[in-house]
């Protein structure tokens, strides 16, 4: 599995109600044509991040296909999951330190 095109948006919570921040990362997934998870079209991962102040972790997650844009009933394995945390993290890591 490997990461290409991404972008990211902060989530607002108008209610103050969360502490911390809540981002929304759209992620282009690639994956062998042997993987369970292939799509001709490709695959793009919506990922739910929450963020306070160092402390970044995954509190959901979707796998969309992008030819339809139907929600696949796959999970990504414990390994790919550490793939797309350890990017968001040093994305929002980064972004912070730029701040």
């Amino acid at each position: 599995m490997e990461i290409g095109a991404f972008s990211i948006e902060e989530i607002k919570d108008p209610t103050n109600i969360i502490e911390g921040k809540r981002f929304e990362f759209l992620i282009d997934i690639e994956v062998d044509e042997d993987d369970d998870l292939y799509s001709e079209a490709g695959i793009e991962a919506r990922v739910i991040v929450g963020q306070k102040e160092e402390e970044v972790r995954i509190l959901n997650y979707f796998l969309l296909d992008k030819g339809d844009n139907k929600m696949l009933e796959f999970a990504l394995e414990e390994e790919e999951e550490e793939i797309i945390f350890r990017f968001v993290q040093e994305e929002l890591v980064g972004e912070s330190a730029g701040e």
